[in-house]
């Protein structure tokens, strides 16, 4: 599990694809502190298991389902990558709760200053808009933000300065993939809504005497 309050920057030093094997080997130091192989980072939002530590970097291997689901394949050496530790027990949680689940990957449409903020909207598939609301928050490329706009296919953030300091999304282009997910919260809500509706639509149907 993990809040969204991303780290610190690192950098791809590698994405190795080859006999079935995508390991992908970042550089950084923040995150190193404490991790131990088989601790879990999470990488643009993605939730990856440590398999190797060297000298300044980490390795984790990559499942083809992962390269599929979000952007974490079109990496390359030099990218600037958001990245994150596990919430320890006890610990504060400043952002949201993130699993570090994929839930789509979304594209930047527009980007424009407002003030010393940055305002960016994101396009992003139905499956997801469909939880994306006003006020809420979501994870893009794991760090939690607050939805401050949202129409059909989009929605907006807000970056303040300090925010734009610490995530790569400041300087994302147009057009850049980026991974979304949503507030595991809203998903629950609508499956327990949704089976209430259909237990009180079988009540009424058996008290009307056709079931």
């Amino acid at each position: 599990m993990f809040s969204g309050i991303v780290e610190e920057i690192g950098h791809v030093v590698s994405l190795n694809r080859g006999g079935g094997d995508n390991a992908l080997s970042v550089r950084c130091t923040t995150v190193l502190a404490g991790t131990r192989i088989g601790d879990s980072i999470s990488v643009n939002g993605v939730c990856l298991t440590v398999t190797d530590l060297r000298n300044g970097l980490f390795v984790a291997n990559l499942q083809p389902v992962t390269l599929s689901l979000s952007n974490l394949g079109a990496l390359g050496s030099g990218d600037p990558v958001n990245l994150e530790r596990s919430v320890e027990v006890g610990g504060r949680l400043g952002g949201h709760y993130v699993q570090g689940h994929v839930d789509g990957v979304g594209r930047i449409a527009a980007r424009h200053g407002q003030g010393k903020a940055l305002l960016v909207r994101i396009s992003a598939p139905d499956d997801v808009m469909r939880y994306v609301v006003e006020r809420g928050f979501i994870a893009v490329d794991g760090a939690s933000l607050t939805v401050m706009e949202v129409q059909s296919h989009s929605f907006v953030v807000s970056l303040v300065y300090h925010t734009q300091q610490n995530i790569t999304l400041a300087d994302l282009r147009i057009g850049a993939p980026v991974n979304l997910e949503v507030d595991v919260i809203a998903k629950y809500v609508e499956r327990l809504v949704g089976r209430a509706s259909s237990e009180i639509n079988m009540d009424l149907i058996r008290r009307s005497g056709f079931a």
